[in-house]
């Protein structure tokens, strides 16, 4: 049986959650879905410039797994530029940490 997934700790919500290339209508493009946690992972690591392991302790996941989140991440971002797709940021398994200390968690379907 596989281990349940932990709620991936997430600081900033993104602002804006499509991009899509110009002059392409929305019906006639492909999306790229990225998740929540994947777009925190590309904030932290490619944004923030944070290492590996500081970004790991922030979302409260392993090394490993922020790995994978993080490869998963620049996948989906460089399949959308290279073949002019739409991405969309949604979903994913994360708790966000509102100010005060209080959060809220659980699966954020696509």
């Amino acid at each position: 049986m596989a281990r349940p997934r932990l709620c991936r700790r997430i600081f900033s919500e993104p602002n804006v959650t499509y991009f899509k290339p110009r002059g392409i209508p929305l019906r006639e493009l492909e999306e790229s879905i990225l998740t929540i946690d994947e777009f925190e992972a590309v904030r932290l690591k490619d944004l923030e410039r944070l290492e590996q392991e500081e970004c790991a302790k922030k979302m409260n996941i392993s090394q490993p797994t922020f790995h994978r989140l993080i490869r998963s991440a620049r996948k989906k971002i460089a399949d959308a530029i290279v073949n002019g797709k739409a991405i969309k940021i949604e979903g994913g398994n994360f708790t966000f940490e509102e100010p005060h200390g209080r959060n809220r968690c659980g699966r954020h379907n696509q």
